[in-house]
């Protein structure tokens, strides 16, 4: 079963150590030992989180003799961040409308005070 890039890549980002390892690639190439050292897991565990995300497209793994630095590829979190993007709108007119029934929440205890203090 294939899923497209989208859901790879969001499948991808729902791991706390994926996005750690992430975060740590976007500050340049490095090896799986390198990787694991701040982990408490196996180079074999991280190996298959590396899997994960080389299926998804956000890595690349290079030869270097006998090492296989990983390294960023951001191309797929561009696609995601404009599918999220999609929904700030929603919530900028959400947000908007809160604000605006408030406002009119506000006037009308503004309002009532005014009556209530020239009547009272």
């Amino acid at each position: 079963m294939t899923t497209d890039q989208l859901s790879a890549t969001f499948s991808a980002l729902a791991d706390p150590t994926r996005r750690a390892i992430l975060a740590r690639l976007s500050q340049g190439e490095v090896t799986v030992g390198e990787l694991a050292a701040p982990f408490d897991m196996t180079l074999a565990a991280v190996s298959k989180h590396l899997r994960v995300l080389e299926r998804a497209g956000l890595v690349t793994r290079g030869r270097d003799a006998q090492f296989r630095p990983a390294r960023l590829d951001a191309t797929p979190l561009a696609a995601a961040s404009e599918w999220i993007g999609d929904y700030a709108r929603f919530w900028e007119d959400s947000i908007g409308a809160l604000d605006h029934y408030l406002n009119a929440l506000q006037q009308i205890r503004i309002t009532a005070h005014d009556k209530e203090n020239t009547h009272g």
